[in-house]
């Protein structure tokens, strides 16, 4: 039984792309494929999205859209957690995401978010420089802990790994495991989060590279 044809925008491609994406990777996504989703003709897809890499623009536009938050925080640590915590979510549930849209265009939703970032710092006494130092720290630490966890889902070879602790070439890591495997805490995306926020002091003075040393 034939499905169903949807009715077409830019938000509806971008879902069926974002869906093909989530269940057949990245490189399954083309306007052919996603003709195919949807039940039309790959030529009259063009009317909304004129290129591949405006495919990608919708797709990447519609992912920032999931990290917006309806309302900023008052005070800018929670408002700062709160949009960081979103962001990441959202690349959990999409880790092709985390490469795969590296070469997408901002889009508006792109420019919210950014927006939402920069009204959370509005009232602080940071700079323009300070302000931006921080963002880019806390992306910094979404983005590697979302790649750290998308990592996490492969499977460790673990008789490569018990052969090589049995060659005693490494006392550090068989003393590690030697009561079996380890659950590391679930909340250290948060915990780490708010250590960086807590510690974040533009005003601190630099240490010298004498201090540095010690």
């Amino acid at each position: 039984m034939a499905r169903t044809k949807v009715q077409l925008s830019r938000e509806t491609i971008a879902a069926a792309a974002l869906a093909i994406a989530d269940a057949e990777g990245f490189e399954a996504v083309s306007m052919r494929r996603v003709a195919q989703e949807l039940n039309v003709g790959t030529m009259s897809l063009y009317y909304y999205v004129k290129t591949k890499d405006d495919l990608i623009a919708v797709m990447d536009d519609a992912l920032m859209s999931v990290a917006l938050l309806e309302s900023v925080p008052k005070n800018w640590k929670p408002a700062i957690t709160a949009i960081a915590t979103r962001t990441h979510s959202m690349f959990l549930r999409h880790p092709w995401a985390l490469v795969s849209m590296q070469s997408a265009p901002s889009g508006v939703n792109a420019m919210r978010h950014m927006e939402q970032c920069l009204e959370a710092l509005a009232k602080t006494s940071m700079t323009a420089k300070q302000k931006l130092t921080l963002l880019a720290m806390v992306d910094d630490f979404v983005f590697g802990h979302a790649l750290r966890e998308a990592a996490s889902e492969k499977e460790v070879d673990l008789e490569f790994a018990t052969a090589q602790i049995a060659t005693g070439d490494f006392p550090q890591i068989a003393e590690i495991f030697k009561g079996g495997r380890i659950e590391i805490g679930k909340d250290r995306f948060q915990v780490g989060l708010g250590l960086l926020l807590e510690q974040y002091d533009p005003q601190r003075p630099k240490l010298s590279p004498e201090r540095r040393r010690s």
